[in-house]
């Protein structure tokens, strides 16, 4: 066994081949690129008879791995000695894969591995740490006939065995079935392999993994349109041959994102179809990340692009109302006119309908609110019979006359007040459900009432914040830069009025005093909110930037009730069953 020996001066960084971090440049990886000798095909029934390696970081190779192995109990046919060279005479005094395994890992720990047909030489490592039971450290794999298979055309190579690949890219180091040989070509090829990669864009390790082969060449065919894309903060929309606009997208850096989509780590399918139709791109440059996050909303609510999901059925969005009726009983609605006719304020916006539906019967079930849709008046009172729920003593009975008007509004007083903003009886109603349900080992119904309460709770803590804020006339706020300097914005009523971006040798002040003389007017909002209310979502975004941002000045007072959604989400936490009320 000749030792292996290391040139690199300084530890390898396992954490930089990670891909959880993002971005890793392939020019920092580290590889380990292998090559097996083996008695057979087979891992697990076949042995190692010799193992080759070199390391290599930006084109330099750092060190190199080579060692003949003795098989433990599998015979070396005349085929493969022929093929390889390695007879029983050579491996007699070798080494088991006992003693060279541990060295190999150590000698490539915290790098990428890299194998021509990767499966077959990662498959018998693992296999023979599996029988040894050493610890397979999952280090991440890359295969260069998959990789080569991506850049190299077969109008190039008529296929991708490696000494086709090592004779058209000219290698120094033919392979010749023999480890390190083969790992030496196999290093060559990936790094002429990277550099075609590089053409295309993908210059990450993390890009380079999630390459895949459908519609490449057609994203490739469009890569033009990026042309002149600004490296700025913008919106940029991707138009067909008549300018109809397929998709809207925003970003910190518009040209950098836009390559992004003719690039071979681009791999939905819809984003495919849409680069394949698209013929333009048009961009709106802006002052800074928030005003091109905003400007992004507008425009999908006001455009309807066929290829951003968030544009599709804004209408959907689903509310909670008290009827008007005699005696009000809770629906799920989704239009205007429902919502303007509750004699309450309306509990929403939620997301899906089946969100709304199980917040409904929670509310059914811990307020003794009528159910049965029956037009109850003065007149056909008398006719009527107890409903199920009346019988169960879910309900007051006003089908029934059970219960007068007066009566029945003062017994849902506290679901009024939910209805308001005041969330503590429906917190403390759920609370002693939960407990009592858990007490009778129902915990999958007391789990229900929890998820129940917490879809209530979130989704009103968000309206709630939102009508907060678009109670504000106007806010005047500051936060830092990506890059330096600070990102100015002027809120109006809930709505981004004016947006500016100040260099260090300008005054806050000064930026400030600019923008807000040609600053947006925004009129103060109504006092019930719209089933498809396009401004919600920007308001939310500006709420949650406002959280980390500095204010300089507020007009009004920005508050949350003490009572609301806000308060009692954060106070209930992860509710347990069974815990005390």
């Amino acid at each position: 066994m000749s030792a292996p020996f290391d040139r690199s001066a300084t530890a390898i960084d396992s954490s930089q081949l990670s891909f959880d971090n993002l971005g890793t440049p392939l020019h920092e990886v580290t590889f380990v690129i292998v090559d097996l000798e083996t008695t057979g095909t087979h891992a697990g029934k076949s042995e190692i008879t010799e193992i080759g390696a070199i390391k290599t970081r930006g084109g330099e190779v750092l060190g190199e791995f080579q060692s003949l192995v003795k098989p433990e109990e599998s015979v070396i046919s005349p085929f493969v000695a022929q093929l390889t060279g390695i007879t029983h005479a050579m491996v007699d005094d070798a080494p088991s894969i006992r003693s060279v395994l541990p060295s190999f890992l150590e000698f490539s720990v915290g790098a990428v591995l890299v194998a021509h047909n990767a499966p077959f030489d990662i498959g018998f490592l693992r296999s023979a740490c599996e029988k040894l039971d050493y610890h397979w450290p999952q280090p991440t794999v890359l295969d260069t006939v998959t990789l080569s298979r991506r850049v190299v055309g077969r109008d190039e190579v008529r296929n991708h065995k490696l000494s086709t690949l090592s004779a058209h890219f000219g290698t120094e180091v033919s392979p010749d079935h023999r480890a390190l040989s083969d790992a030496q070509a196999t290093g060559e090829v990936l790094h002429r392999v990277l550099e075609r990669f590089g053409g295309y864009g993908i210059t990450t390790l993390e890009e380079l993994a999630t390459v895949r082969q459908a519609g490449w060449a057609k994203r490739q065919a469009k890569s033009h349109l990026a042309k002149g894309v600004p490296a700025e903060p913008g919106v940029y929309m991707f138009l067909d041959g008549t300018r109809r606009v397929l998709y809207i997208g925003k970003s910190g850096n518009m040209a950098r994102r836009v390559r992004g989509y003719f690039n071979a780590s681009e791999n939905r399918g819809r984003m495919a179809e849409m680069i394949t139709a698209a013929q333009e791109v048009s961009c709106l440059p802006c002052a800074h990340a928030l005003e091109a996050e905003v400007r992004e909303i507008r425009l999908i609510g006001e455009l309807a692009p066929p290829y951003n999901r968030r544009s599709k059925n804004p209408e959907r969005n689903s509310w909670i109302v008290l009827s008007d009726e005699t005696f009000p009983r809770l629906s799920v609605v989704r239009s205007n006119t429902a919502l303007e006719k509750s004699p309450a304020t309306p509990l929403g916006p939620f997301r899906s309908r089946k969100s709304a539906q199980a917040v409904k019967e929670l509310l059914d079930t811990v307020y003794p609110v009528k159910r049965c849709t029956a037009k109850i008046t003065a007149a056909n009172l008398d006719s009527h019979r107890p409903c199920v729920s009346s019988q169960v003593g879910q309900c007051g009975g006003p089908c029934a006359g059970v219960t007068d008007r007066h009566t029945y509004l003062a017994e849902i007083a506290e679901l009024f007040a939910v209805m308001a903003g005041d969330f503590s009886s429906l917190r403390r109603l759920c609370t002693q459900r939960m407990s009592r349900l858990a007490e009778e080992a129902r915990y999958e119904t007391a789990a229900e009432v929890r998820d129940a309460m917490r879809s209530a709770l979130s989704t009103a803590a968000r309206a709630e914040s939102v009508r907060a804020l678009r109670d504000i006339p106007e806010i005047l706020a500051y936060a830092p830069g990506p890059e330096g300097g600070l990102d100015l914005g002027v809120i109006r009523h809930g709505k981004l009025a004016a947006a500016s971006h100040a260099r260090g040798t300008q005054s806050i002040e000064g930026g400030f005093a600019a923008i807000r003389a040609t600053a947006e007017w925004v009129p103060a909002p109504g006092k019930l909110p719209a089933a498809t209310d396009s401004l919600a979502e920007e308001t939310r975004l500006l709420a949650q930037w406002l959280q980390s941002a500095t204010l300089t000045s507020v007009q009004g007072a920005w508050s949350l009730p003490c009572t609301g959604a806000n308060y009692h989400a954060q106070e209930s936490g992860p509710v347990r069953l069974g815990d005390p009320v």
